[in-house]
């Protein structure tokens, strides 16, 4: 990314942290990824238990080697025999210090827009966890909620693919929604948070002037 490109993101995110303000999120600028990984781990104490949401953007950045140190207790659902275990992992995250995640969209009128296939991220965002920490490349920065909507909606067949489930949009011969009723489907949940008026700064928004994840 040359330096004209991460100056325009740099504006952009400029814009979006008084909106996001406005509407009672906590906010964060990064200069960069490892700048990012800094903010973060800076904002959790050694000892807290940390749940995290499936995001490629935690394991670019390193952050999710970071949660996996010794200082804190990792609520690893990562290793797990089986889905059941897997589930119990993230029923945990409800009562974890610390939850760390990406978001699929942001969009600059400060709503938060995500795509489930159990709901466990997108419900540990709106509640459960004491502190939500949602770490944004300026790739996930819509204009409209509309857009947010369909970005979440068209990132869906990779992250599809990414956890190897079979549905028809992750296929090699189809990368488009067909609205499926796979058991596989991962667009079960969708969810828009529009601020924490009513739990100011719960969530902290690190926005980061690069691309990260899908």
């Amino acid at each position: 990314m040359d330096a004209t490109q991460k100056w325009a993101y740099e504006r952009r995110i400029a814009d979006l942290v008084k909106v996001l303000e406005e509407n009672k999120f906590g906010t964060a600028v990064a200069k960069d990824k490892e700048d990012a990984k800094r903010i973060v781990m800076d904002m959790i104490p050694e000892g807290s238990t940390i749940a995290v949401g499936g995001s490629v953007t935690l394991n670019e950045t390193g952050i999710l080697d970071e949660i996996r140190s010794d200082k804190y207790k990792f609520i690893d659902r990562y290793n797990t025999p089986n889905f059941e275990a897997m589930l119990e992992k993230y029923r945990e995250g409800y009562h974890a210090d610390v939850f760390v995640s990406s978001t699929n969209a942001i969009t600059m009128t400060g709503e938060l827009v995500n795509i489930d296939c159990t709901g466990n991220r997108t419900s540990q965002i709106v509640f459960g966890p004491k502190k939500v920490i949602i770490v944004a490349g300026a790739n996930k920065i819509c204009d409209t909620l509309d857009e947010g909507l369909k970005r979440a909606k068209s990132i869906a067949p990779m992250n599809a693919r990414r956890i190897t489930h079979k549905t028809p949009c992750a296929t090699d011969d189809n990368i488009q929604c067909s609205n499926c009723h796979s058991a596989a489907r991962v667009c079960n949940v969708t969810s828009i948070v529009t601020g924490c008026h009513y739990f100011p700064g719960r969530i902290t928004i690190v926005l980061v002037p690069e691309p990260l994840g899908y």
